[in-house]
């Protein structure tokens, strides 16, 4: 079988699997240890033919996927990987580059260049950022916070980068009580701690307190970093970006923004307001494969002082090229030297929608996340726990019930919606109680899907508690 037969079967399985996502049951349909048995055999002597390993591979693979690229899937903030993506991608896939560095993959490098700067555009943030193309927001976090940890112990006379942290001065972490926790880990990951930082209490919405903040700065004295959030996951709301980081510069901190998902609020002009004042921060974290819709994995690390950036990632050797003035080494942006040329799709993306076609997919999730909040609010003993501003909207049900009895309803109605499967969504905790999180994230995901999932989340809800 030949290259084209081999590639061209493997577009069509493709074609096949996106053309009926959204036909069958939104979950897979075998668990965990019925994938293993599947997949379970000796290991092969010999050679197979391509054609029977690609056959296998769908046959065998297929049962355990989830409805991620479909219209109803609200178990997580995930994008539906745009066909116009997925093309780019299959092509980066094929073209088989490794983009380190600017000699290797010229396209490569420049493609980036490009999308950077379209991207800062987008997002209303400084032209002048540098951007690094990650696999998603935990390592753009962890890029971001590794500049910011180097910086502001290097404006504090210690050199992070050559000494490590054995003898450092103190850093002060401030951040949210409900922080992502992929930004506590990036912390861990860095020799920072996960716990050893300043909890800053937080409203109803998951947003910091402009007053405890304040009473948490004035108590800085040395190196800081501030990490505030666009996008709260389980609300969507974003912090008072505005006051509380010209609060942080009084003490000299450097200010994150993790905006996995809710930085894409810049591109929005009606949502545009929710972050207001977050282009002052010093560094941004935020996803392609959520709504740009870029397949899985691509994300953003973009940092206002390209030095601190390149100075904590760059990665040197006799052998590599060092990119002269005008030009750019991916690899100085990020933790990675062999890594997949993200640039490519995150390019073909932006070119094929364009910066109104983006603007129209922020705003038709969010839209359709109120809708099936409106419906849903409607329906007697189901509240809405949250105000959706964004695309994130938190469901209890049984709230004519005790405490205890909603928790279990919610649990259960949760239970009987995966079962059925005509639309997907997931549970989560909310301050100390059981809800069910919906994440409307899914470029194809408009008013009339917005009306199917709150059609079917309502008659699961009924048909648990009435029987």
């Amino acid at each position: 079988m030949d290259n084209r037969e081999l590639f061209s079967k493997a577009a069509n399985h493709a074609a096949r699997f996106r053309d009926h996502v959204a036909e069958g049951p939104q979950r897979p349909r075998t668990d965990y240890a019925g994938a293993l048995a599947d997949f379970s055999e000796t290991l092969p002597e010999g050679a197979t033919p391509a054609e029977t390993v690609l056959d296998d591979l769908v046959t065998r693979a297929e049962p355990g996927l989830h409805a991620m690229t479909g219209p109803r899937f609200f178990g997580w903030v995930i994008g539906g990987s745009h066909p116009m993506g997925v093309a780019a991608d299959i092509l980066t896939s094929a073209w088989g580059q490794n983009t380190g560095n600017h000699t290797a993959t010229p396209a490569a490098a420049a493609v980036e260049t490009i999308a950077s700067r379209w991207l800062l555009e987008l997002l209303g943030l400084p032209l002048s950022c540098s951007v690094g193309f990650v696999t998603g927001a935990t390592v753009a976090n962890f890029t971001c916070l590794a500049a910011a940890r180097g910086e502001v112990l290097m404006q504090a006379g210690w050199d992070a980068d050559a000494l490590g942290l054995f003898g450092a001065p103190p850093i002060s972490i401030l951040i949210g009580d409900d922080a992502h926790t992929t930004v506590f880990s990036a912390l861990q990951f860095l020799g920072l701690g996960h716990d050893r930082v300043v909890r800053i209490a937080t409203d109803e919405q998951g947003r910091i307190k402009p007053d405890a903040f304040g009473e948490a700065i004035a108590g800085v004295a040395g190196p800081c970093i501030a990490i505030l959030q666009a996008g709260q996951i389980n609300t969507g709301h974003c912090d008072d970006f505005a006051q509380l980081i010209p609060m942080a510069k009084t003490k000299g901190a450097w200010v994150h923004v993790d905006g996995a998902f809710g930085l894409w609020a810049q591109a929005s002009a009606r949502r545009r307001h929710l972050t207001d004042g977050a282009a002052l921060a010093d560094s941004w974290a935020t996803d392609g494969h959520k709504w740009l819709q870029t397949p899985y994995d691509c994300g953003y690390a973009i940092i206002r002082n390209e030095l601190a950036h390149r100075r904590a990632m760059t990665i040197a050797a006799s052998y590599l090229p060092f990119a002269r003035e005008g030009e750019r080494d991916p690899s100085h942006y990020v933790p990675e030297l062999s890594r997949r040329a993200r640039g490519f799709s995150t390019w073909a993306m932006i070119r094929h929608l364009g910066r109104s076609g983006i603007e129209a997919l922020v705003d038709r999730c969010c839209d359709a996340a109120q809708r099936i909040a409106t419906a849903l609010a409607s329906e007697p003993g189901i509240a809405i726990g949250n105000s959706v501003v964004l695309n994130q909207a938190i469901v209890r049900f049984g709230t004519d019930l005790p405490a205890e009895q909603a928790d279990a309803l919610t649990t259960e109605t949760i239970a009987e919606l995966q079962r059925v499967g005509r639309i997907f969504a997931g549970g989560a905790t909310w301050r100390g109680r059981q809800i069910m999180r919906l994440s409307v994230s899914n470029y194809q995901t408009d008013m009339s899907e917005a009306e199917k999932a709150a059609e079917a989340i309502i008659s699961a809800y009924r048909a648990v508690r009435h029987g």
